[in-house]
């Protein structure tokens, strides 16, 4: 953390950027909180570890009118998944490279609130610190100790690519690529079930969503100005939360995100009724992967599979 810190005062004070966009102590043990770096002193309030969720590039896009006013240059401190997304917004024409200047950080898995509180019987938790590969949770008549795995997003269980691939200063040591197993398995486990099986455990599913758009709005891919959802003339879907325009609604904005999706999970632990969004966002990643050899943001000269031809590709799905 020193580390990091020191390089941020260095670039600051030697003007290569105007702003750091970084993490800083929440006010609750378990969560950090986004923080904004303009003067070097201030560097000391920034920090790294596995309560850092949020996706920082979600600012460098959903704010860049009002940031790209005021600053020229931007750094921004990263795991593997928010550099992913970074990746994507170069391609797309959504940020300039030379206009951020990239802080990359090793990630060892980001906590998930909701599986702390299941093992705490939802028991405030006052302090936590990590020892090796346990984590241990202190409430006011408690304290637990737990396998570290066992309170990680599910996402950050089956990282690949926990450093990122794109940076400009590195703080640490490389993790490299993990050799995952059964990375998709929770599709291939849904793919078994037959049509009635899937289609009752999607209604069922989906029928919790409440339409608050959480998941939209924290997706560092969700970037449009307008979205269809929100669109009048014409009315693509309902604006009730029924459970076929929730479903249309999902669908659709996988489909958005196919092979743009970097699995960062920020759509989950942003669903205030527990969605389980990953199957769906897995499945077109896996699709993406299988058809076209695609994995979203690791390569900053490749254009997105969705946005490219090869006459070679798998045609299939087109010709039945």
């Amino acid at each position: 953390m020193k580390e990091l810190q020191e390089k941020v005062k260095q670039l600051l004070d030697n003007n290569e950027v105007e702003m750091v966009i970084g993490w800083g102590k929440g006010s609750l043990p378990l969560i950090s909180t986004p923080i904004f770096i303009k003067n070097p002193a201030d560097a000391d309030q920034l920090i790294f570890d596995s309560t850092c969720r949020n996706n920082l590039t979600t600012y460098l896009t959903k704010d860049r009118r009002r940031l790209g006013k005021k600053y020229d240059k931007i750094g921004i401190i990263v795991k593997g998944c928010d550099a992913r997304s970074i990746v994507l917004y170069v391609i797309e024409n959504q940020v300039k490279r030379e206009n951020v200047v990239i802080i990359g950080v090793p990630c060892q898995g980001i906590f998930e609130a909701r599986k702390i509180i299941n093992i705490t019987d939802g028991r405030e938790v006052l302090e936590q610190k990590t020892e090796g590969d346990q984590v241990i949770l202190k409430g006011r008549d408690f304290e637990i100790k737990v396998p570290r795995e066992q309170v990680l997003r599910d996402c950050c269980l089956f990282c690949r690519y926990p450093d990122a691939p794109e940076y400009d200063h590195f703080i640490g040591e490389h993790r490299g690529e993990i050799d995952v197993q059964d990375e998709f398995k929770i599709v291939e486990d849904f793919e078994k079930k037959s049509a009635e099986e899937r289609w009752n455990l999607i209604t069922e599913e989906y029928s919790k969503c409440i339409r608050c758009y959480a998941c939209r709005n924290v997706c560092p891919s969700c970037y449009c100005n307008y979205c269809f959802v929100d669109n009048n003339d014409p009315q693509w879907i309902g604006k009730t939360p029924e459970v076929t325009d929730n479903i249309i609604f999902h669908l659709i904005r996988n489909l958005h995100l196919a092979g743009r999706c970097v699995d960062c999970g920020a759509c989950v632990s942003a669903c205030p009724v527990n969605l389980d969004l990953r199957p769906l966002n897995k499945k077109v990643e896996k699709e993406m992967k299988e058809r076209f050899g695609y994995t979203a943001g690791l390569d900053i000269n490749e254009k997105p599979a969705m946005a490219s031809y090869c006459e070679n590709e798998k045609q299939d799905f087109i010709l039945g």
